[in-house]
Parts: C-alpha cells; structure tokens; sequence
C-alpha cells in the first residue's frame, strides 16, 4: 500500500538535492501549529513550550496540557476514552512549574495566541471530559475572543473533511472523515483571518525531507522522512509563513503512504494564501522506545522532559523549523 501510494505521488514528491536551486522566503518570527488526536496533544505541548514563538494552534480531539503526567498509565486512566476525572489542578501546578523553571516559556505568552479546538460528538477515542478540561485549560490561559471550541458536530475521531475519507460517524485509519464539512478551512480561517478561497486541485509541491539531518540528534524518535507544502508563490521567492502539522497515530507515511499530507484539505488552503505546511513523521518501533502506531510523545517514551523545551521531539520539530529557511532550496 505504501509502494503504491508513494509510486502514484512520485511526480509531486521531491527529494531535495539541488544545492544551487532557489531558496526559501520565510517568517520564522511566529508560526502556527496544528494536529490531531496524539498530534493534538504534541501542538498543545509545542505550544506550551514555546508560546513566546507559536501564536496560532489549531487541535482536533485531544486533551489538556502535561494530561498524561509522565506516565502510559494515567494516559489510558485519564487522557482517552475513560471518564475519571482529570486533575486540572495538578496540571496547572506542573505548568507554572515548569515555566519557573524555564522549561517552557513565561505564560503570560499564552495569551497572545488564538486557539482553535473541534470535538466530533461521535468521537468514541477521546472522552468529552477530556477535551473539556483543555479547554478549560486554555479559558485560564488566554482571553475568550481568541478561543474557539467546536463540540456540536457529528463526526468521529478523525480529521473531518469535505469529501475524503471514511463515513462522517466512523472512526478508523486513515482518520479522515467524509463529513461535507471543511475542518482545515473552519481551523485555518479562525486562526489566520480572511483569506484567499481554497483550490479544488493542489499545485505546490509535495517536498520531502531528511528529518534526522534538519532535527539533529534529538530526531531520532522520528522518521527519517518528512514531508513539506510548498505553494508555488513561495517555490518563486514570496515571503510565506509556516504551519506544522501533526499526524494522529497511524497516520504517518509508514502506516498509510501519503493519504493524511494529501487529503486533510489543509494544502488546498495553504495553496492560495502563502502558507508553507510541515509535515514532519514520527516512526513505529516495537522496541524501545516503544510506539508500534507511531505516535507522538504526549506520555514520555522518549524521556521525561517531554512536553517541554527539552523534550526530544519538541527540539527536534523546532530544529527542523529553524534550519528550512536556511537549508531547504526548490529545484527547477
């Protein structure tokens, strides 16, 4: 399936090896991030760790900040589909604790943000307490007109979108739904103001990668893989912004090829409107660390220091926005 899948895209996929092509016009001064289920939880705790840097989140189906509490047990107890009770109190304290000690950054950073959440009622993965208590998190964290949380929708637990997918109500891979209904074009309009109307057809570039080399030594819980969006306004030398979005579990390149980066809509937004898209790629390991779905770290498999600056993955994901200006050029 993934053979397939990457043969069809091959034409849109380019591996970067033109030293001597143009180069990157970026705003790195604040960039935006997004992300699904354990791809939620990892643009909360990106956002978290660096809310000086991100101002612009949008998150789909996942819970509040520090959830899982270090610990594999307290994710399934706590931050899934059980409904005891999750305790805002201790997360808050662990926050404020963590910014002292400058771990993250200040809080006070957070409420410059504009923060989009969305829960489908037929999500049957992530409890509705769950996603209440983030919410809840944020309400304490920032100003209300820049908080957006969507809970009235029929979907399951998946990136809804206009046509692609699964049916609206069913929650299995590729966790994209076919739900009539625009979920990157609700996201992205929030968070980025009026914008350009979406293409129906895509014609960026879908560009490949080396995640180990762009993230470092922290990157190697990731793929060595990734992939970025590229509009051809910004492959011509037009100052574009950036926007990293996470994958769910199951839903990198390893389990289902490219079906996530291509269908989730977000490209088609990001197309018309000078939006460069990361999509960087964790890795299934039936090994330590272990994470057979390839997950992101939102519980500590690959240390204990993950949800803040010098969590593994979070190192690794600014590494990688930090040297693309710099080190990504588009070939002819």
């Amino acid at each position: 399936m993934i053979k397939t899948s990457l043969l069809i895209l091959g034409s849109l996929i380019s591996v970067i090896t033109n030293l001597d092509a143009a180069q990157l016009n970026l705003d790195t001064q604040k960039i935006a991030v997004s992300g699904l289920s354990s791809g939620g939880y990892m643009a909360n705790q990106f956002h978290i760790a660096h809310s000086k840097w991100v101002d612009k989140v949008g998150i789909i189906a996942a819970g509040p900040y520090y959830c899982a509490n270090n610990s594999i047990k307290e994710a399934l107890e706590k931050c899934v589909n059980k409904s005891t009770e999750t305790t805002n109190k201790h997360l808050f304290h662990q926050a404020n604790n963590y910014a002292q000690s400058g771990d993250i950054d200040p809080l006070e950073n957070i409420a410059n943000s504009k923060v989009w959440l969305l829960r489908g009622i037929k999500d049957k993965t992530i409890a509705p307490e769950v996603n209440q208590a983030l919410f809840t998190q944020y309400q304490n964290w920032l100003n209300e007109a820049h908080l957006k949380f969507i809970t009235v929708q029929p979907f399951g637990h998946h990136f809804p979108t206009l046509a692609n997918g699964t049916k609206c109500d069913v929650s299995e891979p590729p966790f994209i739904g076919n739900c009539n209904y625009d979920a990157a074009g609700e996201m992205l309009s929030y968070l980025y103001g009026s914008l350009a109307p979406r293409v129906t057809e895509t014609t960026g570039k879908l560009q490949q990668f080396d995640q180990h080399s762009l993230g470092g030594d922290s990157a190697q819980s990731l793929a060595k893989d990734g992939f970025a969006y590229i509009p051809k306004t910004c492959q011509q030398g037009e100052m574009c912004n950036i926007h990293v979005h996470f994958h769910g579990c199951q839903q990198n390149l390893e389990t289902i090829g490219t079906q996530y980066i291509t269908q989730n809509g977000i490209n088609n937004w990001a197309d018309n409107n000078h939006l460069i898209v990361i999509y960087p790629q964790t890795k299934n390991s039936i090994f330590m660390p272990l994470n057979p779905q390839g997950c992101w770290d939102w519980w500590g498999y690959t240390d204990d220091k993950y949800a803040t600056k010098k969590g593994q993955q979070v190192m690794a994901i600014k590494n990688i926005v930090t040297s693309f200006s710099s080190k990504i050029k588009i070939g002819e």
